[in-house]
């Protein structure tokens, strides 16, 4: 059985410090949605706003303590009256909730933005702990700028915030500037030097501006911090705050070697979560980012995908399913080796020496240099179609106009394309330009297709810069890839979607053969 002590807290604020990253406030029904994905993966506390600061912050925090389930919920007030009666005003419908008060302590803040003396802060402090402690027993003090603030004045202030009456003491990492070796002799001092520290549970608060908030975060749950405060996919002011993901993952994989700690977060909802924050806040997850990136579970070197292929644990620490994700993303590239062309292969059906893989494999190469990557139905085409057939291509953009404007006017598309060794012309409305012309397309084509996913990209920088237009159509059950790139972006999601249906032709052409064969024997 897990012992209690060894629990790791987990403190979401991605609702507070993580919003106030974003470009523009979210709506108090976009902060629900969130508020419950993440009450469903587990989450200690959800710090769900700053009340005083809007009424709109003042409405999501209400909300947000009236539907959850598990997670407690926590408003976050100034060390002033106004902004503590506010936290207990929105949250007093929970049957349980947390005030969480913060104060600067670092002589930076203390005489430049405070303009008091440090004695006055402690005073200022004590009394807010001791109102919000009026509201209810969860209460959590925070000391602003600890990583900054001279040990002396953090240890005293720590003491006087337990002794007024807080739970939970926060040492926060503001600035992100501490290492971790220094953050966590931070907090180490303090068990050592504060009297009444077996009174509260010790919390820390790290901002990532060296890269540092993950490792910060988790050496000072090795000196004894019990809590973290994290956001979903990093999110927060500046370079954003510490990783939830990836200090739970850490704590999961490596907690034995951490002295046993773990956390009651629901692993397998994290990859969910972070799709849901990134959607929600129109935030794009780096492929780059840890664990919950497009390339976390990927592997494009035909070394690694021989040893994946052979052993998952070669190459990957976790499993994708442990967080989520229903599978590793084996990518195609000229990187690739002959075993990772032969498995993807014998996936799609075809067994080993029912074709020439080394004739397959050099062809594979020579398009990969030209392509980039390399899709299972680019792979399929190298088997059936010769060395000049296998890019060769049924539709090719002749021309294309565009009517748009204003909202009194219909967008109207006009594309002609060649087929073959005939040229068509079709005209569609939409609603907008690119729908128009999508329109056209799939009437020319004859492809019924749906589209799963649109990007635009600039490439370069400048008002002459070219748009790269990646699409992902479903046709008949099986995705297809297309690109395009244009000056003109409506142009480029044209040619991207011509891409697409000629990938789709060529599928059809290799399922007309294999019918033929099949008829033949």
């Amino acid at each position: 059985m897990a012992d209690e002590k060894n629990r790791v807290y987990i403190f979401d604020t991605t609702l507070r410090d993580g919003e106030q990253a974003l470009q523009q406030s979210l709506s108090p029904k976009q902060k629900l949605q969130i508020a419950m994905i993440l009450d469903q993966l587990g989450v200690d506390i959800i710090e769900a706003g700053f009340p005083i600061s809007s009424p709109g912050d003042f409405e999501s925090v209400r909300d947000i303590a009236r539907v959850l389930k598990n997670a407690t919920c926590c408003g976050l007030s100034r060390a002033l009256d106004a902004d503590i009666d506010a936290c207990r005003d929105a949250l007093k419908e929970s049957e349980h909730y947390r005030i969480h008060t913060f104060i600067a302590t670092s002589d930076i803040h203390v005489k430049d933005k405070l303009r008091r003396s440090f004695d006055d802060i402690v005073a200022m402090a004590d009394r807010a702990v001791r109102r919000a402690r009026n509201y209810t027993d969860d209460v959590e003090f925070s000391c602003e700028d600890a990583g900054r603030t001279p040990i002396d004045h953090l240890c005293r202030m720590v003491e006087t915030a337990i002794a007024a009456g807080a739970t939970t003491v926060n040492i926060p990492d503001t600035v992100g500037y501490t290492l971790p070796y220094e953050f966590g002799n931070i907090i180490k001092t303090l068990f050592n030097r504060v009297p009444n520290i077996d009174k509260a549970r010790i919390s820390v608060h790290c901002h990532n501006d060296l890269g540092m908030a993950t490792a910060n975060s988790l050496t000072a749950v090795q000196e004894g911090a019990r809590q973290i405060e994290c956001c979903v996919n990093g999110l927060g002011e500046r370079a954003g705050n510490c990783s939830l993901e990836e200090v739970v993952m850490t704590m999961k994989l490596r907690g034995q070697y951490m002295g046993g700690v773990y956390t009651n977060i629901e692993c397998t909802n994290i990859a969910r979560a972070s799709q849901v924050v990134s959607g929600v806040t129109n935030e794009p997850v780096p492929s780059h980012k840890a664990i919950v990136g497009s390339n976390a579970f990927a592997h494009s070197s035909g070394i690694h995908q021989d040893g994946v292929l052979k052993n998952k644990n070669t190459y990957e620490i976790l499993t994708p399913e442990s967080v989520g994700f229903t599978e590793n993303n084996m990518h195609m590239t000229a990187r690739s080796g002959r075993h990772m062309i032969r498995a993807v292969l014998d996936k799609m059906g075809y067994k080993e020496g029912t074709y020439d893989l080394d004739d397959i494999y050099q062809r594979f190469l020579k398009l990969a240099d030209r392509k980039g990557q390399i899709f299972d139905y680019d792979l399929e085409a190298l088997l059936f179609f010769s060395h000049d057939q296998e890019e060769e291509t049924q539709f090719t953009l002749d021309n294309l106009s565009v009517i748009s404007g204003g909202k009194n006017v219909i967008p109207t598309a006009s594309v002609r394309l060649k087929i073959g060794k005939r040229t068509r012309m079709e005209s569609s409305t939409g609603n907008g330009p690119v729908d128009a012309v999508f329109n056209c397309i799939t009437r020319l084509t004859g492809i019924r297709l749906k589209l799963d996913h649109f990007c635009i990209l600039a490439k370069g920088a400048g008002t002459n810069a070219q748009g790269q237009v990646d699409v992902d159509v479903v046709y008949e059950g099986r995705h297809y890839n297309g690109k395009g790139l244009s000056t003109d972006v409506i142009e480029a999601s044209a040619l991207a979607l011509i891409s697409a249906c000629n990938s789709i032709y060529r599928a059809q052409i290799i399922e007309e053969e294999k019918c033929e064969e099949k008829m033949e024997a």
